[in-house]
């Protein structure tokens, strides 16, 4: 007995001609097993991120802020730069994070 291994557009049309109760079903088991390895925690895709410093167009995106919103959170003194590399104002993600979490207050 010889086995057939499908293509992708077999599997496709295979799937396709599925009723829909049972295709949810499909992709539903998909989900739940099939990339269980690619299950990483926020901290081993994201970790390096909290160590690296903002450039200001970044903290304004991650603050939701415009660019001179965030120019005037400076100004005031109510937000300050971990530090300055040439003309550029560089933030810490942590001082963003507590920033962001008291603007609401």
């Amino acid at each position: 007995m010889m086995s057939h291994t499908l293509t992708a557009e077999e599997l496709y049309a295979e799937i396709k001609r599925m009723p829909i109760a049972e295709r949810i079903r499909f992709f539903s088991l998909l989900a739940d097993s099939a990339f269980r390895e690619d299950d990483f925690t926020h901290e081993q895709i994201f970790g390096e991120t909290y160590q690296e410093p903002f450039s200001a167009p970044e903290a304004a995106e991650y603050l939701e802020i415009s660019l001179p919103t965030l120019r005037r959170y400076v100004q005031s003194g109510k937000l300050v730069p971990s530090c300055i590399v040439g003309r550029n104002q560089m933030f810490s993600a942590q001082t963003l994070r507590t920033f962001k979490r008291n603007r609401g207050n």
